[in-house]
């Protein structure tokens, strides 16, 4: 793994320590000011623009009955100064399946996108199918 991919890796663990702690400063502080970014919470409409986005993670963070949410099985990829995660949020015994993609923001790496949708642990497996194949 190079050291770009490991600090992409830490951003994605900042993103979940944000959450889990409920740390609105931290979690504002993640998300790019000097790109568009968007978001989508399960079950929820695709939010555009920092303004909307951070609108819905300060209510999330509000709320005492939102999840708490644990990531594993984070696989960051690198390509160029736009960098991708995918892992699962562990939650309350269900799980989700998580996308959060990153840009290179001067030195940092910066959240531009976040969606978790749910999936299904009887769905086909990718083993043994190449790294590099599409749908």
């Amino acid at each position: 793994m190079s050291t770009e991919e490991d600090r992409v890796l830490l951003a994605n663990e900042a993103f979940y320590r944000a959450f889990a702690e409920r740390d609105r400063r931290g979690m504002e502080a993640l998300w790019s000011t000097a790109h568009l970014v968007a978001c989508i919470h399960p079950g929820w409409q695709a939010l555009h623009g920092r303004t909307q986005v951070i609108a819905s993670w300060r209510a999330i963070l509000q709320n005492p009955d939102s999840p708490e949410i644990e990531c594993s099985d984070a696989k960051a990829l690198v390509i160029g100064d736009c960098a991708f995660v995918t892992c699962t949020e562990n939650m309350e015994g269900n799980q989700l399946v998580a996308t959060n993609i990153f840009a290179r923001d001067g030195e940092d790496w910066k959240m531009v996108h976040h969606q978790a949708a749910p999936f299904s642990r009887s769905a086909p497996s990718s083993a043994g199918a190449p790294e590099d194949s599409l749908n």
